[in-house]
């Protein structure tokens, strides 16, 4: 199989990182909720919405590197690979921050991939297989390009974007089970859910 796999919040788990930095610049109380999203809920309740976009750029720049792989994606990846299924990263990523500092977000992420997705220094995929798109509709593009026979995503709205291919099996990464997704959508709540959707159903 070729499996693609999206990276914000679908590799990386952001949570307790984006509470912690919060934190440390005094934009939050101690009791907001320790998720990205109560992060965000609490900024935008107060008209933040510029320190929501600079703390943004700051976790997926300069503080990239304190992110962390949900649980279970080394498992399936080292699954994936000894199995000799192909992976692929595409994501949406702009490369510069819309406001704060200019880091270059792709060159953070690709740091973060090389540093963490291997297995006894040995990656679990090819760096050419690794894609940032700016657009939504180059992701689109490029999971089709690419043949994936599976994509997972944190977000329903890609996986139903009207371009999407209809050949590429589409699995929604839902941890936190903020969604509901029907068919043609599988509905996965941790990497362990996907890899015994793919051990059962792959090809």
């Amino acid at each position: 199989m070729r499996i693609g796999i999206d990276f914000d919040n679908t590799i990386v788990r952001y949570n307790e990182l984006f509470h912690r930095i919060a934190l440390e610049q005094d934009l939050i109380t101690y009791d907001t909720a320790m998720t990205k999203s109560g992060v965000r809920s609490y900024l935008c309740s107060l008209g933040r919405e510029t320190d929501w976009t600079i703390l943004q750029g700051l976790v997926y720049g300069l503080r990239m590197v304190e992110a962390v792989p949900y649980n279970g994606l080394h498992k399936f990846m080292f699954w994936a690979k000894s199995m000799g299924h192909e992976l692929f990263i595409i994501s949406h990523r702009t490369r510069l921050p819309a406001l704060g500092p200019a880091y270059d977000l792709h060159a953070a992420a690709n740091a973060w991939i090389i540093a963490n997705l291997q297995h006894d220094s040995e990656p679990y995929l090819k760096f050419e297989n690794i894609f940032f798109e700016t657009e939504k509709s180059a992701k689109i593009e490029r999971i089709r390009k690419c043949r994936c026979d599976l994509f997972i995503d944190d977000l329903p709205e890609i996986l139903l974007m009207a371009n999407f291919p209809s050949s590429t099996i589409r699995i929604l990464f839902d941890p936190d089970k903020v969604h509901i997704a029907t068919p043609p959508i599988v509905h996965t709540n941790s990497w362990e859910d996907v890899l015994s959707w793919s051990k059962s159903h792959g090809r």
